[in-house]
């Protein structure tokens, strides 16, 4: 009898859940229905293409197909981390992360930061469309106009050199050098862009709290210290993990257009060995279980710093 009653009740709440959700779907049915294009679009280019990834555990043969293509289990992941490239790869893309870490990640904070205490509109809104332009600029174009400037024989740099009587510089046959340009070049195209996102979470801090410091007799940086920059916080650490989880990601575009093999002891990173490998040389197989691994250490670094932070300072992505 007892079971029937609780088998009843069970009954009831799920078709009570079923009930709200329908009435929550139908509500909501025009944003549902925005929703589904991009839905549609990362099944098909993101979740889809997933099946591919046995590759990485194939000798990929194009005659034979995927499924076709004999199994080597983890051989392309052993030759991977048994070659002569492995620990430059890792050290290089490392290397050049951390430095736009902790250069280029504070590099949009501060911008935005200082936006935000331009009192004139008009200057503010001047300031915005100059920094913002470069994002809007192709690679390609980046890459040509730095090269240009950085010219041995007619650069901007280098002809301002040789006016203070110095030998020029071949900057991009400079491995050591090569780090510094792609980090800082980063940073003139993309910190304009990437400080939207924290003039935003500044125009989210409550006004009352300024006023109410005001009162109290703060200066101009107390107030940063203890107003604005707690007030961003939470979306510093959203952005930071985020960064985290593409520590071992890097565009190859830029690299690809910028270096040459004399730098490659410090510019040859794990995606553009990826596409010698893949595009270049046809080696499939070899390319997918390098991105592979790519991938999944990736996710786990976003999946441990995601849970320290939520540990720490109680925010995070889940």
């Amino acid at each position: 009898m007892t079971e029937g009653i609780y088998e009843i009740q069970r009954q009831a709440k799920k078709s009570g859940m079923l009930a709200n959700f329908s009435r929550t779907v139908y509500k909501s049915r025009y944003l549902y229905i925005l929703f589904i294009p991009v839905l549609i679009y990362y099944l098909i280019f993101h979740y889809w293409p997933i099946y591919g990834l046995i590759i990485a555990f194939k000798k990929f043969n194009p005659y034979q197909g995927m499924f076709g293509s004999p199994w080597v289990g983890f051989q392309n992941f052993s030759r991977f981390f048994d070659s002569v490239y492995f620990g430059r790869l890792i050290k290089n893309t490392v290397g050049i992360n951390l430095y736009n870490l902790a250069v280029g990640f504070p590099a949009p904070i501060i911008l935005a930061l200082m936006l935000n205490e331009v009192r004139k509109n008009s200057v503010k809104r001047a300031i915005q469309t100059i920094v913002y332009l470069p994002h809007f600029l192709s690679v390609v174009v980046v890459a040509g106009m730095i090269i240009q400037f950085l010219s041995p024989s007619s650069g901007v740099v280098n002809t301002a050199i040789k006016a203070l009587g110095l030998q020029p510089v071949h900057f991009l046959a400079e491995p050591a050098l090569f780090k510094t340009i792609y980090v800082w070049s980063g940073i003139w195209q993309g910190a304009g862009w990437g400080s939207i996102v924290y003039l935003a979470a500044l125009a989210g801090i409550d006004v009352q709290l300024y006023e109410a410091a005001t009162v109290d007799g703060a200066t101009s940086m107390q107030k940063l210290w203890h107003v604005t920059l707690p007030g961003i916080v939470p979306t510093i650490v959203i952005m930071f993990i985020l960064r985290i989880g593409s520590m071992f990601t890097i565009g190859f575009e830029k690299i690809i257009l910028l270096y040459n093999p004399v730098t490659y002891v410090t510019a040859d990173v794990i995606s553009t060995y990826v596409y010698r490998n893949g595009i270049l040389s046809s080696d499939i197989s070899f390319s997918t279980a390098v991105d592979l691994f790519n991938s999944i250490i990736n996710f786990i670094l976003l999946i441990v710093f995601n849970k320290i932070s939520k540990r720490v300072t109680e925010t995070s992505l889940w």
